[in-house]
């Protein structure tokens, strides 16, 4: 299935605007029908996906442009895009681990909140 740019934003969330802005960043390239009108394709649905899920992993748009050029090269780079991901993968348990501790100590303030509030009543 194809999809007009309006389609594929509303498909996927992410304004017309930011779709553009992606494309000038190299972050996808859309087909383009003979009209030069853009057309998206169920493969950029899963890839704009996964852009979204580096994003909101807190990926840095260099190291995304970075992924998508090596990706746009073919599977000669799958061992480039693999280390890519390791090393994410191991700044994003880091960070986890750091929200957890976060976590627990808000949690244990909390707790001592409400054990001195119950001594009070």
């Amino acid at each position: 299935m194809n999809y007009s740019i309006g389609e594929f934003s509303s498909l996927t969330n992410i304004s017309i605007y930011t779709l553009r802005y992606y494309e000038k960043e190299n972050l996808i390239i859309p087909n383009r029908k003979e009209n030069g009108r853009r057309c998206y394709s169920e493969k950029d649905v899963i890839w704009i996906e996964f852009i979204k899920r580096l994003k909101d992993t807190k990926m840095p748009i260099k190291e995304i442009q970075e992924y998508a050029k090596l990706r746009a090269d073919g599977d000669s780079t799958m061992n480039e895009r693999m280390e890519m991901l390791i090393k994410h993968r191991t700044a994003l348990k880091e960070e986890i681990a750091k929200s957890n501790e976060h976590l627990k100590k808000l949690n244990d303030k909390i707790n001592y909140y409400k054990t001195e509030m119950d001594k009070q009543r």
